[in-house]
């Protein structure tokens, strides 16, 4: 099917991006809000203020899912992201005493490597979706796309490995946040003796 054929085709079906629906308005506006709140926790100077905006976009994640009929996908974001992964960042935090206020550490010299990185990954990601959907379309409007087998079939069978690579990775953070912490309790406490003696 030639461009031009599937550009009418898609005139006839009422699909376009003249004329969006109410949910596509609402996606491309939860999406901005869910791209600003990134761009703040990669730039702000206070850690705990990067972890909370952490919260706000990956919550707007959740809500894009939503909007495309995914809910079990919205959930498991949810539970997993927001209840787990920002609660461990907090709990991380914490433990190795980070500062609560601007912390001029928490820039680096490597910005422009950074930004050119990240353009990069986005403009690599935005071509592979694209060429992966490039004439799907989904009914925002009508029944759920996916359904909680399907989802489950096709993240343990063709993404075994990265699941559990992802929740090594946790637990190595779990474990390097205590380990960090009982360091510095344990250097400090000699010291914390020495002064109450005094």
């Amino acid at each position: 099917m030639t461009p031009a054929a599937t550009a009418l085709a898609v005139a006839a079906t009422g699909n376009g991006f003249l004329s969006p629906t109410g949910v596509e308005i609402a996606f491309v506006l939860v999406g901005l809000a869910t791209l600003g709140a990134a761009a703040i926790t990669v730039t702000t100077k206070q850690l705990v203020h990067a972890a909370l905006w952490l919260v706000v976009a990956l919550g707007g994640i959740a809500v894009e899912y939503l909007l495309l009929t995914a809910e079990f996908i919205a959930w498991v974001q949810v539970l997993i992201y927001l209840g787990s992964v920002v609660v461990l960042l907090l709990f991380g935090l914490m433990l190795t005493k980070a500062p609560i206020g601007r912390s001029p550490d928490a820039d680096s010299n490597n910005r422009w490597v950074a930004l050119g990185v990240a353009l990069v990954a986005a403009a690599a990601l935005v071509w592979v979706v694209v060429d992966a959907f490039r004439t799907t379309w989904i009914d925002l409007d009508g029944p759920a796309q996916g359904s909680t087998q399907v989802t489950g079939e096709m993240l343990f069978q063709h993404w075994v490995l990265p699941f559990e690579a992802l929740s090594v990775l946790l637990l190595a953070a779990l474990i390097g946040a205590i380990v960090l912490s009982r360091r510095d309790a344990a250097a400090g406490g000699p010291d914390d003796k020495k002064g109450q003696q005094r």
